[in-house]
């Protein structure tokens, strides 16, 4: 893309929606930051507009390379796909900040030759000073603008005698006004956002400036982001102002600002706190199908008695106007029980080839699996798809289908064998012995005859020790299915097993 020759490169002209997600790569994704990714998201899909997807990296002390890769990892993970950006590649690029300096050099440069900002010299002990006054007046501490007033050869000899400045903005002499997308018209008056920095002495442009300057060149028409930031907005307002006087924007994009996300007692949910990373949802087995489902209800719904519904429906009926600007409290066993009724929504194939990451991980399947696991894996995850809340659960729940030879018992398990177990045990291998084909259907007539009517016990005392047996637990997946699964050589060895514990 040709630019001019300020070095800042011509902004976009495209009339039609373009909103962005533009993350810091710091820490791990949180489930805050993905829900304001999501709403952009459907957003431009619903408008047919352009998802940009942008890295804000200009903080050098705390942006990490692994942070980044973390962060196109997650959105891929996600599904959450992206028009122009890291990857992908655009006009407006490049799309991380730290490749985008000279440009904003550039712009602060011309900022304060065209009048919009100044450079301020005050020391930190000096604005500290200034604070201190201002509180044992009672007035509200904050920066009085004592530097505007310098002429260039004022400024000039500051330089000369050695002092640093930052760069500040000139606010202007009058109210900050927009019409809010998500909560209507917000107003600043006039006095009541100060001037502020921009630009650090050491020459590291700040978020105050990069961020606006980068919508503007971009082309962004709407901008949707977190109520965090709405103080923030009206200092973009005014920098808007700016830029259009600098000729490198022509409209002020519409704002919007999304609730907060409350976690316990309803505080804040921080990118700290433990119940926000998304690491830990994605690694606790939660499908990305039912982790967005779940985030998209924080602060909007499809309709007031519907909660489960797919990205592709969410993005056709998505309407910020209908976003709830009060707070969302993030109910983790709501979220827990979405995934579970989209677990029972996959298709059996695309389960298992999930599962087999978390059989993997837990040591229950090899690296590469056999095809006979597979095979197996594939058979057996019809038995548990309706009883699963998340992935995670597979391991405990299929594990001793993998197991060969004699199956570790849980003490839980073990402990809860009735007194009758060994009478039961004997019974059920004289039963099981003779079965020919050895199905689920035979098993349980086999059992029921031998057990139930031949012993006189209830199904739960006569089943409960052939349960354990089999798999080591007092809960899992239906019995006799199990049993055809493992095949009657091993069902039998390892009825004999729990059998001679006892």
């Amino acid at each position: 893309m040709a630019e001019p020759a300020s070095g800042v490169p011509a902004r976009a002209s495209n009339p039609d929606v373009r909103v962005r997600f533009c993350p810091s790569p710091t820490g791990n994704p949180h489930v805050g930051m993905v829900r304001t990714a999501l709403f952009n998201w459907a957003f431009a899909r619903h408008t047919g507009g352009t998802f940009v997807f942008r890295i804000e990296d200009t903080d050098s002390a705390r942006d990490s390379e692994q942070s980044y890769r973390d962060l196109l990892d997650a959105l891929s993970w996600l599904g959450l796909d992206w028009d122009e950006g890291p990857e992908v590649g655009g006009p407006h690029g490049p799309y991380r900040q730290s490749e985008r300096l000279e440009i904003y050099a550039d712009v602060a440069r011309r900022l304060v030759e065209r009048g919009h900002a100044y450079p301020c010299f005050c020391t930190p002990e000096e604005l500290e000073a200034l604070r201190e006054q201002q509180r044992a007046a009672g007035r509200a501490p904050g920066y009085d603008g004592r530097c505007r007033a310098l002429t260039a050869e004022q400024a000039q000899a500051k330089r000369e005698a050695g002092l640093e400045s930052v760069i500040r903005v000139k606010m202007p002499d009058a109210p900050v006004e927009w019409d809010d997308l998500v909560r209507g018209p917000i107003r600043f008056e006039a006095g009541s956002v100060l001037d502020y920095v921009i630009v650090r002495s050491n020459g590291e442009p700040l978020y105050t400036l990069v961020n606006p300057v980068d919508d503007a060149l971009m082309g962004i028409t709407h901008v949707l982001r977190g109520e965090d930031l709405l103080s923030s907005t009206p200092r973009q307002v005014a920098l808007y102002g700016a830029l259009q006087d600098l000729g490198l924007a022509d409209f002020v994009p519409r704002f919007g600002h999304l609730p907060y996300v409350m976690g316990e007692g309803n505080k804040k949910l921080s990118k700290r706190d433990p119940q926000s990373s998304l690491n830990a949802y994605r690694e606790g087995g939660f499908v990305p199908e039912g982790l967005l489902n779940y985030l998209a209800l924080l602060g909007w719904s499809i309709a007031e008695d519907r909660d489960i519904f797919s990205m592709a429906e969410m993005a056709e009926a998505f309407d910020i106007g209908r976003v709830n600007p009060n707070p969302a409290r993030f109910d983790l066993k709501k979220c827990t029980a979405i995934n579970a009724d989209w677990i029972r929504r996959l298709e059996p194939a695309d389960l298992s080839g999930r599962l087999e990451a978390f059989l993997q991980v837990a040591g229950v399947l090899p690296a590469k699996p056999s095809e006979a696991q597979r095979a197996l894996l594939a058979a057996a995850t019809p038995l548990v798809q309706e009883r699963m809340t998340t992935l995670a659960e597979g391991p405990g729940m299929l594990g001793f289908l993998f197991v060969d030879g004699a199956v570790a018992v849980e003490d839980d398990a073990r402990s809860a064998l009735p007194a009758e177990a060994g009478e039961v045990l004997d019974a059920a291998v004289a039963a099981l012995q003779p079965l020919d084909p050895f199905d689920a259907a035979s098993i349980e007539a086999a059992l029921r005859a031998a057990l139930v009517d031949g012993l006189g016990l209830k199904p739960k005392v006569a089943f409960g020790p052939v349960r354990v047996a089999v798999t080591g637990r007092r809960v899992s997946p239906p019995l006799f299915e199990s049993m055809e699964l493992l095949g009657a050589e091993t069902s039998l060895a390892r009825l004999g097993d729990l059998r001679a514990s006892l």
